[in-house]
């Protein structure tokens, strides 16, 4: 049975902060917490948390890139209680936020199998 492809979630966010150092603060806040997510909802595959090193001035400062295991799950990563306990703490840190969801399926690995001669 085939649930239906992997999804792809990514979120960047701009943090504010009125110095340095408190923009510093809340960036680890923001990780942290999501890094906290991990092992606790269900179909989430993987998680990664991103700040920006490059310090152009148009990168965001923060990426998160998760992977679920199929739409339902990600749709019920929305309305967890964790998610949403961390999204609500975290609201007022962030100036900007842009997201992309999209569905992925790995390649069968018989597609790169190369034919055998006839």
């Amino acid at each position: 049975m085939n649930p239906g492809p992997h999804v792809r979630h990514i979120v960047m966010w701009n943090i504010a902060g009125a110095s340095p150092a408190e923009k510093r603060a809340n960036i680890e806040r923001l990780r942290q917490g999501f890094e906290r997510l991990r092992g606790r909802i269900p179909g989430l595959l993987q998680l990664d948390i991103g700040v920006d090193s490059s310090g152009v001035d148009y990168a965001c400062d923060v990426v998160l890139y998760s992977e679920f295991a199929s739409q339902a799950a990600l749709d019920a990563y929305a309305t967890h209680p964790e998610h949403l306990q961390l999204k609500a703490a975290l609201g007022s840190m962030r100036t900007a936020r842009h997201q992309v969801d999209y569905a992925w399926a790995p390649l069968a690995a018989a597609i790169d199998t190369p034919e055998p001669p006839q």
